[in-house]
């Protein structure tokens, strides 16, 4: 065996092994669509897995052509609700913080309550006082 006979088997292995993985990628994302998509019945559904299952490659590629539109759409409104409720999450959470809840008075009451059970020091009272006020 030459250089060149073991440089393409090599090759040829790197390639069904990226083919299968690509493959394997492909045929998760169709089953995360499948049950993702609210317009299929129940029905049809089990009718998708069963062919994935017995007949992955030419169902995966029917599928891709049949409902391949449908899936971008599907992903770009997932991808907005998702981005929606990310913000709406990182809002609620600023508006009910620390610092949201309670103004610089009440925070400076805090503090010299803290100082005076002894629990800080006078320079963390001022170190407190001057963040508060800032």
């Amino acid at each position: 065996m030459n250089f060149w006979d073991s440089f393409w088997t090599i090759f040829l292995w790197f390639f069904f092994v990226y083919v299968f993985f690509a493959f394997l990628y492909a045929l998760f994302i169709v089953i995360g669509d499948v049950f993702r998509d609210d317009t299929l019945n129940g029905w049809l559904k089990a009718v998708w897995i069963v062919l994935l299952a017995f007949l992955p490659f030419l169902t995966l590629v029917v599928y891709l052509i049949a409902r391949g539109k449908g899936m971008t759409q599907r992903s770009r409104e997932r991808a907005r609700q998702d981005q929606e409720s990310t913000e709406a999450y990182i809002r609620s959470a600023a508006a009910s913080g620390p610092a949201a809840s309670s103004s610089p008075s009440e925070e400076i009451a805090k503090a010299k309550a803290l100082l005076d059970s002894g629990t800080i020091s006078a320079a963390e009272f001022e170190t407190l006082k001057s963040k508060v006020m800032v």
